[in-house]
């Protein structure tokens, strides 16, 4: 079923580069203290692949997906994200997998991939059909290049600051549900874009709470919290995360 790349033992290097999201496996919601509260939003949402929506598929302009922030440079990717489910198939050069919101996600592996089964360190032949994982990498629409799959995640004790993930659905209208605190300032689209062990964090923090999407940029706020952009459902499109990796609200 394997080639021999799905075979090959991940070297000890792989060991020091597993970072397990640095932990944020459980972590629980606070507010932080460079944010205002938020109140319900009282804007008209727009259909599922309109400007307010995070659907695959829609164009992305100088904010991605959800546009808007004039001169950001929060652009869309490829950029650094990830997505979680249950493995779906298995080929030689990836998998794909399908996420609690039933959303497709083809993800590519490479040489440097790294994998983890629970919090040990393991090789590519740990990703079998039926899995639960978790994937962090590159983001293009509903596509991941693979820098680390972790197979069978540790449970999360995060605390939501409410609201469940609604699914995608062509045409549905999208939720104007705002709960939790929104970062003072905010618009859409205002930003800077993050990477590498901080984006894997902050993206890995968002999925634990909301999951079911793809996580398909991370923006460093001026503020020092962070928007995680989620695509693949009809809310929330825009997770709230403090500089402590603990999500504080979201919205659409």
């Amino acid at each position: 079923m394997f080639s021999s790349k799905r075979s090959r033992v991940i070297a000890a290097t792989a060991a020091a580069a597993i970072v397990i999201g640095g932990g944020s496996y459980g972590i629980v919601a606070a507010t932080s203290g460079s944010s205002t509260p938020a109140t319900t939003a009282a804007s008209s949402s727009s259909p599922a692949g309109g400007s307010a929506s995070g659907a695959p598929g829609a164009a992305a302009g100088a904010g991605g997906f959800g546009g808007g922030g004039s001169g950001s440079n929060a652009k869309s990717g490829p950029a650094a994200g990830g997505s979680s489910g249950t493995v779906s198939s298995v080929s030689a050069t990836g998998f794909t997998l399908t996420t609690s919101a039933g959303e497709k996600v083809t993800i590519k592996e490479a040489s440097t991939t790294t994998y983890v089964d629970g919090t040990s360190a393991a090789s590519a032949s740990a990703v079998t059909t039926g899995e639960p994982v978790l994937v962090l990498g590159t983001t293009d629409s509903t596509t991941i290049t693979a820098t680390q799959v972790i197979v069978q995640p540790p449970a999360s004790s995060a605390t939501s600051p409410g609201g469940q993930p609604i699914p995608y659905k062509q045409g549905a209208q999208g939720s104007t549900q705002t709960v939790g605190t929104i970062p003072a300032g905010y618009t859409q689209g205002s930003g800077t874009l993050a990477s590498g062990t901080t984006a894997d964090k902050a993206t890995e923090a968002a999925l634990a709470v909301y999951p079911g999407g793809v996580v398909d940029r991370v923006v460093e706020l001026s503020n020092g919290d962070y928007e995680v952009h989620n695509i693949g459902v009809n809310w929330p499109h825009h997770v709230f995360v403090n500089a402590d990796f603990q999500v504080i609200g979201a919205n659409d």
